[in-house]
């Protein structure tokens, strides 16, 4: 019974010393002084920014550390230590290379500050900077085609404006948000009339590269009409999922529908894989869109490489001979720059309402007849999925 006691009486003794260690350490003195300084500071110099490290005062009353600093002329940040035992702060936000004061401070339990410790650091070359000398605008068929190379991977916005009237007036065109390595996209709509189109690029931070200006004649081109192009299944073509999937899916205008797509047998075929279709016509091809399954994208069975060929006179065996010629290979772009199973809005909406935007390197030679050639899927499985294919170029008489 004694023990009992005794095992009862060291438990109350134990939450009561838990209590008032508790309250001793959520005490805040509302009067105790600031805490000391950081000490031995260092400064390492990063694209954009600048990673300090320093010697942690030994303050009982320090809660953290935080710096200030001035990216713009009015426009102020601050970088805050996750807890008194951090001893380092990752500046960002630098939309230059100039040379910028940073104030340190120690903050307390009371949130009484520091004398602050003023340094100097010098950012090596924004994002924004060194991707802004791999832009390139060009003209392309109903519009203009931008190139960029993003070596950071920074998220960047690039913002395509035209000038409307010859004197300066500047309008927006579009505003391509992208954190991927490299990538192309374009946009179209203008006539074959010279005008003078401008490209820059915007950070998260607001802060603004030069601008590129370039004056560019549009080529042209027309949508080449759904309405004649068919499907043509060769012996070699990829067995369809059910009649319900084929390729008549993939020219009918529909991209919203879950269940209007082209599908493949998983079953039976293998990557690569390839289906042929008609044109109806001779076509001289600028450019074509695709577009993923609606709730699929980048998943799966869609294609993340492919090939286009073309021909006037296919091998009715289905044979890969002379008269298939490669008009070109691609790979499909994730706006966001993001991990497989990781999709953005933009990318989404990249991939299944705009449809995604394909450019050939050079100008293909005219054909009738077309076989779409798959190389890899995104789930590397030996199916393929889409939901709509669109062309444009020049009708050959």
């Amino acid at each position: 019974m004694k023990k009992i006691l005794y095992f009862i009486a060291a438990i109350i003794f134990a939450i009561g010393w838990y209590g008032c260690q508790k309250e001793r350490n959520s005490y805040i003195d509302p009067n105790a002084p600031a805490p000391s300084q950081v000490s031995d500071i260092k400064i390492a110099s990063t694209p954009g920014g600048s990673i300090l490290t320093y010697k942690i005062p030994l303050d009982i009353n320090l809660s953290y550390v935080k710096a200030v600093y001035e990216i713009q002329p009015g426009v102020f940040r601050q970088a805050k230590s996750s807890s008194h035992y951090s001893d380092t702060l990752a500046l960002v936000g630098f939309g230059d290379t100039l040379s910028h004061q940073v104030k340190i401070y120690s903050v307390g339990k009371n949130e009484k500050e520091s004398e602050p410790q003023i340094i100097t650091v010098h950012p090596l070359t924004p994002p924004i900077q060194s991707a802004f000398t791999k832009l390139e605008l060009i003209s392309a068929f109903g519009g203009v085609s931008v190139s960029f190379i993003n070596e950071l991977q920074a998220d960047l916005a690039i913002v395509v404006i035209v000038d409307t009237t010859g004197r300066g007036t500047w309008a927006p065109v579009t505003t391509f948000y992208t954190g991927a390595k490299e990538g192309k996209f374009s946009y179209r709509g203008f006539d074959t009339t010279q005008l003078t189109f401008a490209v820059f690029l915007r950070d998260r931070w607001n802060n603004r590269s030069d601008t590129l200006k370039k004056l560019l004649k549009p080529m042209y081109e027309i949508l080449i009409p759904r309405t004649l192009i068919h499907g043509l299944v060769l012996p070699t073509d990829a067995t369809i999922l059910a009649t319900s999937n084929n390729i008549a899916n993939l020219f009918n205008g529909i991209t919203n529908n879950l269940n209007d797509i082209y599908a493949t047998l998983a079953a039976g075929n293998v990557i690569p894989e390839w289906f042929t279709f008609d044109l109806g016509q001779k076509v001289m091809i600028s450019r074509f869109k695709v577009f993923q399954r609606q709730n699929y994208a980048y998943n799966g069975a869609v294609p993340e490489k492919f090939e286009i060929w073309g021909s006037n006179a296919p091998n009715p065996n289905g044979s890969w001979d002379s008269s298939w010629t490669l008009l070109g290979q691609f790979n499909t772009l994730k706006p966001s720059g993001s991990k497989f199973g990781v999709n953005t809005a933009d990318d989404i909406s990249y991939a299944c309402v705009q449809g995604m935007d394909f450019d050939f390197t050079t100008d293909p030679p005219p054909v009738r007849y077309i076989r779409f050639k798959t190389t890899k899927t995104y789930g590397d499985i030996a199916q393929v999925v889409l939901s709509e294919i669109t062309f444009w170029g020049q009708i050959i008489p």
